[in-house]
This record gives C-alpha cells, structure tokens and sequence, in this order.
C-alpha cells in the first residue's frame, strides 16, 4: 500500500502549491482512516528537502514518485521511492529520511548509533543499515520485484545533519553497511541527486511504483520451516529497527556477563507477531556459536516439538534435546550452571513444575537462578491457563532477590497479521480486552472474515492448505478430548449438529502444527501457542457469547478435560469475584492468541449467534468495508491475493 503516487513533476508541483498534505491527509483517510493532519505536517520539512533534491533536471520528468510505502508483512513503511530506469535494468531509489542534527556512534555493537528522539537519547539502527533492511524485506515478500528482476537501491538522507571531520555516521565501524546503503547529509543534495540519477536516467516505463504495491506477496518465511538452516548459521530473517537494537544489547549483554561474571536478566515484552520467537532462536544460534552453552526453553511443548521434528536428520537427536527444553528442567540446576536461558512464551512460565505441579520452588526463580544472563520473551495478554505466573513484576522480584541486573525493552514492530498493528488492536476493543482508539480501524492488509457456516470454513482452510501446508482450523476448548478417541480421527470430538458439522481434536501423537493430513483436524490453544500459519479458521465455541451489548464468558462452558480452569470451582466457592475476573481474562486472551494465529488472515465462526452478528457488525463499521455474506468459495480471480 501506498499513500501517495504522482510522478516527479506533480510532485515538485504539489509540494510548490502547498497542496501535498492536504493530499497525503486525504489519501490516509481513505486508505487507512486515521492520522492527523499536525502529524503529515511533520513530514512537511522533509519533503521540502525531497523537492528540492528532485529538482535537477537530468532527473526526468517522468519518474514516478511514492511517499510511504508498507512494507509487506509488517507495520514498517518505507519514506520514499524514486522509480525509473538506467537505460538497462528498472530501479527503485529507496530514500529514508532523517530529520536528525546530532549523532554519536556505537561501536560496540552492529549497526546501531545514539541520537535524541522523542526527547532523550535513543540507540537506534544506523540508517544505512535502516533503509537496507526495508529493501531486503521489499525484496524478500514481494514476487514482482524478484520475477521482474527490479533492482532496489537504498540510501538514507538526513538533511538537518552536517559530517564533520571524523564524522560519527561515518565510521570505519558501519563500513559494510554504508557500501550497502550511502548516507547523504546537509550539503550534499548534489550527491544525493546523483546517486538517484546514476539507476534513473529514464522515466518509469513499467509502471514500477503499480508493479510493487501491486506484487503479489510471496509466502512469508516461518519459524519452524528456517530453524535447520539458521542453525547451519545462514541468515534467514532480517532484524529491523527495535529487533536490531534489542538482539545486539542481548548478544553483547551475553557474552558481558560471562566475561565479568555479573548474573543479568533481559526482559523483552511484544504482543503477537513482534518477532519475540525470531529473536529467540537467533540468539540460540549466535550465543552457540560463540561456544557459549545456550538453551531456548518454553512451558508449552508445541513448539519445541516441532522444532525438533523440522531438525530431524539435520543433526543427533541428543543435540536437539540439549537445545530446547521445557520450563521445569531446573529445579536441581546448580547456581549459574548454563550461560545462557533464553526464555519464549514467559508468561506462560508455572510456579512449581513437574506431572503433579509438586516440583521445585518458581520457574522464574530457578530459570535465573541456573544462568548467568537469561532473557525472558514475554505478553502478559497471552496468559491463557490458571498456572501462569509470568509476569515482568515477578520477573523484576526474583532478578533483584538473586542480586541480578534487570534490563527492559518493548518490541512494537509488527510481522504477523500480515504486519497489521490496527488489527490487533481492533481485536482487543472487539473482545472487550481493552479500550483502544482503533475501535473501527482494523487496517486494510490482513483478511478477516465472519462466517455462518462452519462447513464452508473448514473448505476455504483446506483450500488454502494446499498450496503450502499452513493453513489450519483452530477451536476454542469447550468440546471434550476423550483419551480413547485421541489417535481415531473417525472420533468426532467438536459437533456442531444443527450446522452437521463435525471435525476432531488434533491426534495426540502427531505434530499437528505440520502434518500434511491434519488441516481435518482442529488444534487449540494448546497446540498452536507459540506457531504461526498463513491462515487460520477459528471455531469460538460457547464459553463466549455477546448479550445485552457486552461480550460474556462462561468458563462453566469450557470441557473438563481442559486443564487451563483447574481448580476454578475451588476458587469459586472460596472468592468468586476474583474466580470470575481470572476466568474471564483466561477466556478472552485464548481467543485473542488464536485469532492472531495466522500471518496473513483469520476467519471465524461464532457459535453464539448474536456474538456472530456482533463480529459482523463491528466488521461493517471497520475500515475497510468488507462483504460478509456467507458464501465463503474464493473468487479464482480473487485467489491470488491470498
């Protein structure tokens, strides 16, 4: 998605007229429905600075021109993009602009440099590695840009910023990146023109800006399907903005703490699709191959299971063990015993561990007890039993009881949800989660659909799944999962007679997640927390429901083989506010957790009518509109989009 296309000349003509805001302004209301105007007139000045640079007239005239640009797959924008050719090949100038006057380096670490943002000094992504990194992922999603050979040529412009002598942006440290992606100054609008004119000597013959926006987007690389070959040390994703800053002050905190001995912990918060998992798994790999002794852990097995079934054959399957563990490993670990905890899923760390919950004292406690630097990846919205305790206060508390030092960040950057911030966001207000200002406002790029027959669900997930095996059906747990039909999907576990509708529990010795046959069968919080798919059908059964304008759970509606409530009759008897108020919170982020599932949409049946209709109508009244009637069959022509 673009907000704004013109070429060079109605560019230079609308910034002279003073009419380029009031059309970005426009274009973002009808393309995303919400900003403000003082926010657009903070590009003014940097615009200004684009005019002028695109006023040399060895730049021709018919060059296309886009300001913002969306990345596929993430909430990233790029500033802007000259296209053109150089007489043989079609470019695309990927400018990132900087309205920055001071900056130091960094040299400790890659990629990154120190400037004053927001009102105090930030450590940022150096911008020749920020505007490198949107053209790798530019070139990695989308498929016109690789099948119509369309060269990207990043460069960052920082225009309220003069070098010095010895400048700090310049360093010797950043050479790599600036080979990659020059940085042009204040005072030196010749040498940026230049360098757009050395890929645009010609106009935009081939409707590059409509062949970008337009490409369709190539399958997004998963986790599970990257793992053997990040292993092998091959860089398979690209850390960007906030990911590069926290990844480099974890790698380097690592190896700090165990060169002065100092006990650290890291904790890094991130909603669905941050990237917490990424970060992870490359960490384990960058710690591993400094010889460190590193481990990923996480409470739910799901996938830790995949991960290994992917690296079957790749390497012994006691490496694999020694690699990845579950949260109740420790608790007869010796004090600073491994080098290195990298915690995924944090929240969803136990008090005691073992079969019986009857081992050990906390695994918080004993996770950092057993490491000298250990990070904790965490979403406090994605508790979804009674036994999860992670939290950052619980964190903080036995980080300062075992005299470790506590270290914070936020990831906010979003690559799940087809990139989508506005729908989660949306989700949240929706579920009655929290208020948000996105109560109408669910972005354009993620497809959501609500349907009224779950049959016709079921076929559209089948559909899907057969171009690349990630797409899979998903339930909330009200149905029971009975041990004698757990390997049978001839048993029927979910029955939805009145729509003759019935599908099974996922098998319980298959890798669900993975398995070619098991999109006919249905996963649940349990086995799909901490996985990601391209698409997921949700089924939201009866323990949530929508009456007299509020949405209700009923955690009475939940099965009893479901063990995420146990011991919530107990509580019930003895305080049934507080027993309310956590079953309630539990319902609801299990269903926000599985409705961010899939990467690039999620379509949902309600079985409580009017909860049905309520989605819909909050549907209708998001930007943008989007057809809900019931018939689900994709349009062949419509196929490609997905």
């Amino acid at each position: 998605m673009i907000i704004y296309e013109a070429t060079k000349t109605e560019f230079i003509s609308d910034v002279t007229n003073e009419l380029l805001v009031e059309r970005l302004y426009d274009s973002y209301q009808n393309k995303i429905g919400r900003t403000s105007k003082s926010e657009i007139q903070s590009w003014e000045n940097s615009l200004q600075r684009m005019s002028n640079v695109m006023q040399d007239k060895e730049i021709p005239d018919d060059s296309a021109v886009a300001i913002e640009f969306k990345i596929p797959n993430t909430s990233k924008r790029v500033d802007f993009l000259v296209a053109g050719h150089d007489g043989l090949q079609d470019h695309v100038v990927i400018v990132e602009l900087k309205q920055w006057s001071e900056v130091e380096k960094v040299t400790s670490k890659d990629a990154l440099v120190s400037t004053y943002l927001g009102g105090g000094k930030r450590t940022v992504t150096h911008p020749s590695y920020q505007a490198w990194s949107y053209a790798a992922l530019i070139h990695d999603f989308n498929q016109n840009v690789q099948d119509q050979h369309i060269l990207l040529d990043p460069c960052a412009y920082l225009h309220n910023y003069r070098k010095t002598e010895n400048d700090p942006l310049m360093d010797p440290h950043y050479a790599d990146h600036l080979e990659k992606a020059p940085v042009f100054a204040k005072g030196e609008i010749q040498k940026l023109r230049d360098f757009i004119k050395k890929y645009v000597r010609f106009g935009d013959r081939n409707q590059l800006i409509y062949q970008i926006e337009h490409g369709k987007i190539r399958p997004s690389k998963s986790l599970q399907d990257s793992l053997a070959s990040m292993l092998k040390g091959n860089d398979e994703f690209v850390l960007i903005d906030e990911q590069k800053v926290f990844y480099e002050d974890a790698f380097h905190l690592a190896l700090e703490s165990i060169k002065t001995n100092k006990k650290r912990v890291m904790v890094i918060e991130g909603g669905p699709g941050t990237g917490k998992s990424v970060m992870a798994v490359n960490l384990l790999v960058n710690l591993i191959n400094q010889e460190l002794t590193a481990l990923y852990v996480s409470k739910n097995s799901a996938p830790r299971n995949v991960y290994a079934s992917k690296l079957k054959g790749t390497i012994k399957k006691t490496q694999i063990d020694n690699l990845f563990k579950g949260s109740g490993s420790f608790t007869e670990s010796d004090k600073d015993e491994f080098d290195v905890l990298i915690i995924d899923e944090a929240h969803r760390l136990n008090e005691k561990s073992g079969l019986y919950s009857n081992i050990g004292e906390n695994q918080i406690k004993e996770v950092i007890h057993s490491s000298k630097f250990t990070i904790f990846f965490i979403d406090e919205n994605q508790k979804v039993t009674l036994k999860d305790i992670g939290s950052v206060d619980l964190i903080n508390k036995y980080a300062k009881e075992l005299n470790a030092e506590l270290i914070q960040g936020k990831l906010v950057s979003q690559f799940r949800c087809d990139g989508s911030d506005a729908y989660i966001a949306w989700l949240d207000d929706v579920l009655q989660i929290r208020e948000t200002a996105n109560a109408n406002d669910r972005g354009i790029d993620y497809h959501f659909r609500v349907c009224d027959d779950p049959n016709a669900m079921l076929r559209e997930i089948e559909e899907l799944n057969n171009k690349n095996n990630k797409s899979r059906m998903l339930a909330g747990y009200c149905w029971e999962w009975p041990t004698k039909g757990r390997k049978n999907t001839l048993h029927k576990d979910i029955e939805l007679p009145e729509h003759n509708f019935e599908i099974s529990w996922n098998l319980s010795d298959s890798i669900w997640a993975i398995e070619q046959d098991s999109v006919s069968e249905a996963g649940c919080i349990h086995t799909s927390q901490g996985l990601e798919f391209d698409y997921v059908g949700v089924i939201i059964g009866p323990d949530i429901s929508y009456k007299d304008g509020h949405v209700v759970t009923d955690y009475t509606k939940r099965a009893k083989t479901d063990q995420s409530l146990r011991g919530i009759k107990k509580l019930a008897k003895e305080d049934p506010e507080k027993a309310q108020e956590l079953a309630d919170q539990i319902i609801r982020n299990t269903y926000r957790t599985v409705m961010t599932r899939g990467m690039k949409g999620c379509f949902i049946f309600c079985t409580d009518a009017e909860l049905n209709q309520y989605f819909k109508e909050r549907l209708k009244k998001s930007v943008p509109y989007e057809d809900l009637s019931p018939k689900i069959e994709v349009a062949a022509e419509d196929r490609g989009k997905y």
